[in-house]
């Protein structure tokens, strides 16, 4: 059963507060690669809700370089994910700026109208959204610093977890039907 839990946006902002200048050496650094941006702004919202979703096809997830969904760490794979999963792992929607919170993601797209770096919000300044990012690693940066031809906002509206029913657990396993609900 799914069970909707709140995105704790604490967690996920002391979680960029340590690593925005820093690589957790849990994750690969893809920096070099075509950025570590969106990795570490899912890391962030890893760190709000502990819940990945391990679906092959349409999951975010990571386990290892070689053990990741595109989403984790593709710009366009995060956008689709976040704003279309129904089962287990973070969702949210694309918003307006009013209604942008810490812990949110931004997402810049370029002149030639393709999405290209992630941020989180990691606070507000007289009017100003403040977010922190990798490859050009930064902690409460003005988002207005930045130089983009487009943006969107992506509000993490809470996650979804797996629970076990127990009595139906105990009474299928009971029956000799199943060792899970």
């Amino acid at each position: 059963m799914l069970e909707v839990k709140p995105y704790n946006r604490q967690h996920a902002y002391a979680y960029a507060a340590r690593w925005a200048y820093e690589r957790n050496p849990l994750f690969y650094n893809f920096t070099g690669i075509g950025g570590d941006c969106t990795s570490f702004v899912s890391q962030c919202i890893y760190a709000g809700c502990c819940e990945m979703n391990y679906d092959e096809v349409n999951g975010w997830y990571y386990s290892g370089i070689n053990d990741r969904s595109p989403s984790w760490a593709g710009v366009s794979f995060f956008y689709g994910f976040i704003t279309t999963n129904t089962l287990n792992g973070p969702f949210g929607y694309e918003t307006d700026i009013e209604s942008v919170e810490i812990g949110d993601a931004v997402q810049l797209m370029n002149d030639m109208d393709r999405y290209y770096h992630t941020l989180i919000v990691t606070g507000f300044d007289n009017g100003s959204i403040l977010v922190s990012a990798h490859s050009d690693d930064a902690f409460n940066r003005r988002l207005d610093s930045y130089n983009y031809a487009g943006v969107r906002y992506i509000h993490i509206e809470g996650f979804r977890e797996y629970v076990r029913d127990k009595e139906v657990c105990f009474n299928n396993f009971y029956e000799g039907i199943s060792l899970h609900s």
